[in-house]
């Protein structure tokens, strides 16, 4: 590994924070009057439709916080073949993009505690999503927060990336 390729992996790495760490942090980008924009997902095999997702989700905001499923939480959702990626490697994937500034991990199967923990500006949740149902709704819309939710792109999921791959 090169000096470049090591500062840049370390780069990536610092962008992934435990919510004790991220709480200061958000604390003084709020103090600076910045809009902090959050979602979460298991982001299993990343693609073009998470890409887009995560982009429109910047948009929203000063600062785009990522939440994602632990291992343990994964398999609860998604069973017991899931994660196809382990919990780190996904959090460093998902640091490297230039849309998302700060990377989670949470061990329950949603992300209530995190919300609640980190109380956002703006929650972003995918189109597929009805506004009743997006956990951490009322703790973001009770502080004067804004929940958003992003059109997804059509037939895009990890899962039928999967069924495909199986197929070949």
């Amino acid at each position: 590994m090169t000096r470049t390729s090591r500062r840049s992996f370390t780069a990536y790495r610092s962008k992934v924070k435990t919510i004790r760490q991220l709480k200061p942090i958000l604390s003084r980008l709020r103090k600076r009057s910045e809009r902090i924009v959050f979602t979460n997902g298991c982001f299993d095999l990343l693609h073009i439709g998470h890409l887009r997702y995560l982009q429109r989700a910047r948009r929203q905001g000063d600062r785009l916080v990522v939440a994602i499923n632990s291992d343990r939480s994964m398999k609860k959702i998604k069973g017991p073949l899931r994660p196809l990626l382990l919990q780190a490697e996904r959090a460093e994937v998902l640091a490297a993009l230039s849309c998302v500034d700060y990377v989670t991990i949470f061990n329950e199967t949603d992300p209530l505690v995190v919300i609640t923990a980190l109380q956002p500006d703006v929650l972003i949740k995918g189109g597929d999503w009805g506004k009743n149902e997006i956990v951490g709704r009322d703790v973001v819309e009770r502080h004067g927060g804004r929940v958003r939710r992003v059109p997804l792109v059509k037939d895009v999921s990890t899962t039928r990336l999967i069924e495909k791959i199986l197929k070949l």
